[in-house]
């Protein structure tokens, strides 16, 4: 999760009782027990039409972990814990509940490279390659690999089955090692490419769907120095240009758990319209060994420590900034463990009675009260919980954005219409919605959509006429943006050439040297 830094700095700004050490352990850590556990902590949560040529009939899903990593961070660089359970969920009939969950297990296979070194016998080297690394793992000290399985219905107690390779039925797939320099991998987009694979989707006849966990660039833009700075910057200037502006985090990378499906294994019935998030878990004991000898899975040495118990979920993440602008900090570990259909009986007052317009009035406005749009907030109820179905108040009725046909329990998600075409990439407005580009963000997200600038120009009452603020016209044949120079920004923008245009989408990331 990406927002907790500018949303925590407006916080810290407007209220004095926030200690500094919550503001600096904000850094995508949105909650307090999260912030020890980077490798199971969602950063971004991404679901779109694809809009690679030829691809219009799929799903693309990413869900991002292990936030701000350096592209130097070896030698053990960023491997996913072997001991968590990583999960895509899918609803696809408004009860807010899984229906199709995608589950990711790892597993570090080490190889214990040693040389020669003029004693008795070889000794082991301290880094992860010895070597040049190919497509083959030729001179790679440890491989990382996993496993998919789908699970329809519960997600402990339902059907699972596990995602096959397309080409020759097996069910291990290897994540490529991270961008480690030019040195070690010289062309490290081709050699990824090599670990996207066409798979199989479990009871499913569709065909097509592809698989990718790997490093990627980081696509989510945001400008923190000035924000931490008692948010030092103009938050109704003029936006930046495409790519410009102070996106602090442009050199970071990030681990990318991406699937490619065709919508027909996604949806049900007749509905277009899904919702999904993810979430990691691990599990409830783990007991420290005081003397580890190696890897716990290497010739059955017993490794640092031993886990055991139920599967207990530390990590949750759907629509951005929910859990950053909205949830409270003495909640923000409940929400983490908790599943949609419980949201409006353990969140609700958060969502209709928002505290951050009221901070950044008094940040801004001199706390009189008169930017902070009129409660119960129906809009921001509708964005986060029960989905889109009129938009702005000039919006037709009829017109069905996000919602699902039967919302029989309303939770957060990210929703996502499929039968909204995907726009093409030179068509694309960072606004999304707001540009009345309706095949952006909240419909679904998609790496260029600027989420900080629409979750601000929303929080602060775009959606209800409020402020004057930017809008899409839906009311006559072809839409139109009212307002469209009042945007609530941070000062950076997305740049459209900084992301792939083909799965999956993010880019390539940033080498530990050059």
């Amino acid at each position: 999760m990406r927002f907790k830094k500018v949303w925590q700095a407006i916080i810290a700004a407007g209220c004095a009782t926030l200690a500094s050490t919550n503001v600096l352990a904000s850094s995508h850590r949105e909650a307090p027990f999260i912030a020890s556990m980077p490798k199971v902590d969602g950063t971004d949560f991404y679901m779109f039409k694809s809009y690679e040529t030829g691809r219009s009939d799929f799903v693309t899903i990413l869900a991002n972990y292990e936030p701000l990593q350096d592209s130097y961070g070896g030698p053990n660089y960023f491997a996913l814990d072997p001991e968590a359970l990583y999960e895509i969920h899918i609803d696809n009939n408004g009860d807010a509940r899984e229906d199709l969950t995608f589950q990711f297990r790892f597993t570090n296979n080490y190889k214990g490279i040693a040389l020669p070194t003029g004693g008795t016998g070889n000794v082991a080297i301290p880094l992860s390659n010895a070597g040049q690394v190919d497509a083959q793992g030729t001179n790679l000290n440890v491989t990382e690999t996993y496993t998919v399985n789908l699970v329809r219905g519960d997600r402990r107690s339902g059907v699972s089955m596990p995602v096959t390779n397309a080409t020759d039925g097996s069910t291990t797939f290897t994540k490529p090692i991270d961008n480690i320099g030019m040195k070690s991998i010289n062309d490290y987009a081709s050699y990824a490419n090599n670990f996207i694979y066409n798979v199989k989707i479990p009871g499913c006849n569709a065909t097509g769907a592809k698989l990718f966990v790997g490093q990627r660039a980081e696509g989510f833009v945001v400008n923190l120095g000035q924000v931490f700075d008692l948010v030092n910057l103009s938050p109704l200037a003029a936006r930046p240009g495409p790519g410009m502006g102070n996106n602090i985090i442009k050199d970071k990378n990030v681990t990318t758990l991406a699937l490619e499906v065709p919508t027909a294994c996604l949806t049900a019935g007749n509905d277009p319209v899904i919702g999904g998030w993810t979430t990691a878990s691990v599990r409830q004991s783990r007991v420290v060994n005081p003397l580890p000898q190696g890897p716990a899975n290497a010739n059955g040495k017993k490794g640092p420590a031993i886990h055991g118990g139920a599967w207990a979920q530390v990590s949750r993440l759907g629509s951005p900034l929910v859990n950053e602008v909205v949830i409270g900090l003495t909640d923000k570990d409940k929400f983490n463990a908790s599943q949609p259909k419980d949201d409006v009986q353990n969140f609700g007052a958060y969502v209709l009675y928002p505290t951050l317009p009221v901070l950044v009035d008094k940040l801004f406005f001199g706390g009189k009260g008169s930017s902070v749009p009129a409660t119960p907030r129906n809009d921001l109820l509708a964005a986060f919980v029960t989905g889109v179905t009129t938009g702005p108040s000039d919006t037709p009725a009829n017109f069905k954005f996000t919602a699902p046909a039967t919302l029989t329990t309303p939770g957060e998600m990210l929703r996502l219409n499929t039968a909204i075409p995907a726009a093409a990439p030179k068509d694309q407005k960072d606004l999304g919605f707001l540009a009345c580009d309706l095949a952006g963000f909240p419909n679904g997200r998609r790496p260029i959509d600027d989420v900080v600038d629409i979750e601000l120009t929303v929080a602060e009452g775009a959606l209800v006429g409020k402020n004057g603020l930017q809008t899409c016209d839906l009311s006559g044949p072809t839409p139109q943006v009212k307002n469209a120079g009042a945007v609530v920004n941070d000062g950076a923008t997305p740049d459209p050439a900084a992301y792939l245009t083909v799965f999956p989408y993010l880019n390539t990331p940033h080498p530990g040297s050059p």
